[in-house]
């Protein structure tokens, strides 16, 4: 067996498992769960009809790069949602679709790393994704932790990483909105980051899964590929980006999303995934030219999530006081007492399920940012939130 297999962490959610474990919450409440990220607004119906309709390309096998015809559709999303001139996308050698982006995310470390070169680092914020830690541990780095905390506007703190680390680091990931912080990047900070990566030498690996949710429909998260647009740096060199459609769609389970970028880099990862056997099928392809090719549901998608932030808010401004995020559909609060002990009696009390912050962080030095901090999923329907909302407040009168 791979040795490095040994490194891998719990999943967070196995870790919330058994915390639970052995807890009855009371039989009269319905359980709600705030703790998956995983979105349920109703799928487009347009895009269910385009997939049932195109079953008949089963017969077929599909190749690793997809249909021209999906490219094409995502690159002129992506030129239209980012500012980006139409002449700097090639949808035949910037551009490649993926079975969500997770796969994608971890895919890319193993064709990224070279692992014969010494102690090389992959970066990471922290808290963070745990697929990132993943990737960078079986392909032979080392994870280097980046504390996104309050007093950094929950950003990393690229003062604090020396030359000596730039150099070493082979692939960056970052993740804006992030999650669970909901913390936007902006232009100039993404700016910071592709400058740093043209003088040391690595590649950006940009989540930007959550970007279609945001609260002002003027003004929309900036993207990594955006940001190096406007700075000249039409190659794109040594910068990725990472889309989904599963928050941005409500389509978790299609399995579609794309990498886009740096040319050479997309054709070796096309190489890597020629192997890696991970095509996305044919109909799949076609729902997704349809998702990709509508706005109307998206913009009615944020529609649904600002109401249940407003309320939420609304109903825990006093209490638990959490803060609005920049973007994405999560709340990042302290807890009054540890974040393990207040899931488990929430659980335990009011059958709410919420994740505890130090599920998706790492102990760096002394601190973990993600102590005393739960994760909040607004996911569920807006009578959920409200309700999981007030027996919060119920759980807060008695710690």
């Amino acid at each position: 067996m791979n040795k490095d297999l040994a490194k891998l962490h719990p999943y967070p959610f196995e870790k919330l498992s058994v915390l639970k474990q052995g807890l009855t919450p009371p039989p009269n409440l319905d359980h709600i769960s705030l703790s998956i990220g995983e979105p349920r607004h109703p799928a487009p119906h347009f895009v269910v009809e385009s997939l049932i309709a195109h079953l008949h390309q089963l017969s077929s096998y599909p190749s690793s790069k997809g249909v021209p015809e999906l490219r094409e559709a995502i690159s002129r999303w992506l030129c239209r949602r980012f500012n980006i001139a139409e002449s700097e996308i090639n949808p035949e050698h910037n551009i490649l679709p993926v079975n969500g982006t997770r796969e994608a995310l971890f895919a890319i470390a193993q064709c990224i790393v070279d692992a014969s070169k010494p102690a090389p680092l992959v970066m990471m914020p922290n808290p963070f994704y745990q697929i990132y830690e993943g990737a960078a541990l079986l392909a032979g780095a080392q994870p280097h932790y980046m504390d996104c905390i309050e007093a950094n506007d929950y950003l990393p703190d690229l003062e604090a990483i020396d030359d000596k680390q730039w150099s070493r680091c082979q692939l960056l990931y970052i993740c804006s909105p992030g999650n669970p912080t909901g913390a936007v990047m902006s232009e100039e900070y993404l700016q910071r980051l592709v400058a740093l990566a043209q003088q040391h030498d690595f590649v950006i690996a940009s989540d930007e899964c959550y970007s279609e949710i945001y609260f002002d429909e003027d003004r929309p998260p900036p993207g990594l590929l955006g940001a190096a647009s406007a700075m000249g740096l039409g190659n794109f060199h040594n910068c990725l980006v990472f889309h989904s459609l599963s928050k941005r769609s409500n389509l978790p389970g299609l399995r579609s999303g794309f990498v886009a970028g740096d040319a050479e880099l997309m054709k070796n990862f096309l190489h890597y995934r020629t192997y890696h056997g991970c095509s996305m099928p044919p109909p799949t392809q076609t729902a997704s030219i349809a998702a990709w090719s509508d706005e109307s549901h998206v913009i009615d998608n944020r529609r649904l999530y600002r109401e249940k932030f407003d309320q939420v808010l609304s109903i825990l401004s006093d209490t638990l006081a959490p803060q609005k995020p920049q973007a994405g559909f999560y709340l990042w609060p302290t807890t009054p007492i540890a974040d393990t002990d207040f899931s488990q009696r929430l659980f335990a009390e009011q059958n709410v399920t919420v994740l505890p912050g130090r599920y998706l962080s790492r102990t760096t030095g002394e601190s973990n940012p993600g102590l005393n901090k739960i994760r909040m999923a607004l996911v569920a329907p807006l009578d959920e939130c409200c309700d999981a909302a007030h027996r919060i407040n119920i759980l807060l009168s008695t710690v």
